[in-house]
């Protein structure tokens, strides 16, 4: 399946922007983090913990959707596919692995928020140093992507040879007789990718919902 040209920069575009959106919003949140631990003003440490749970609502749910369900549809949509290159495999497991993070992470926000809204909490309790951990792997692992986007290492899956040779040789795939080993191969791929991505749908769905 091949996109026309026009959607094909849309979807990169849409791609682009919200994957390096969602690195800039990481560093807000960094930054908030360190806020929170450092800061000697009470009601700054508050604030700051209270803003993260409606900030990551509004601003890091909707950017890592946009990324993951812009990152398949382009995979999708050009020569790279989904499973032909050790790259977009990787890349694709970075980012549903840190889309499906954060949904989890989404209940301690709320957690923090909680504590810094009370006033009788002593505020070296409301300090908490999990969101600076969490905020300084997300951007490994977002940056991780990033690098594997720009330089395309480890060259192509078997599949992606498979379709290459296919592909890139008619007269030899025409007088090749696919073996059963190989169909059973691919259905379990696609089988494996199906299950995988129901699983993300279910629980994006399920923390929207809850």
């Amino acid at each position: 399946m091949a996109f026309a040209p026009a959607l094909r920069k849309f979807t990169y575009m849409t791609h682009v922007t919200t994957s390096v959106g969602w690195i800039g919003a990481v560093l807000v949140f960094l930054a908030l983090a360190a806020i929170g631990l450092s800061s000697p003003d009470e009601q700054t440490v508050r604030g700051a913990y209270l803003l993260m749970a409606p900030a990551a609502w509004f601003v890091l749910v909707p950017l890592a959707h946009a990324s993951l369900l812009s990152g398949i549809v382009l995979s999708l949509g050009t020569a790279w596919g989904l499973l032909r290159h050790y790259w977009v495999v990787l890349k694709l497991v970075i980012t549903a692995f840190s889309t499906v993070i954060l949904l989890i992470y989404m209940g301690t926000f709320r957690q923090m928020a909680g504590v810094a809204a009370d006033p009788v909490v002593e505020l070296g309790l409301v300090r908490n140093p999990s969101p600076l951990l969490h905020a300084v792997l997300a951007l490994v692992l977002l940056l991780a992507a990033t690098v594997l986007a720009i330089y395309k290492p480890f060259g192509t899956t078997p599949y992606g040879t498979r379709q290459q040779a296919r592909m890139g040789a008619p007269s030899l795939a025409s007088t090749t007789v696919q073996t059963i080993a190989e169909r059973k191969s691919l259905r379990w791929e696609y089988l494996l990718w199906t299950v995988g991505l129901g699983i993300l749908a279910l629980i994006v769905i399920s923390h929207l919902l809850g």
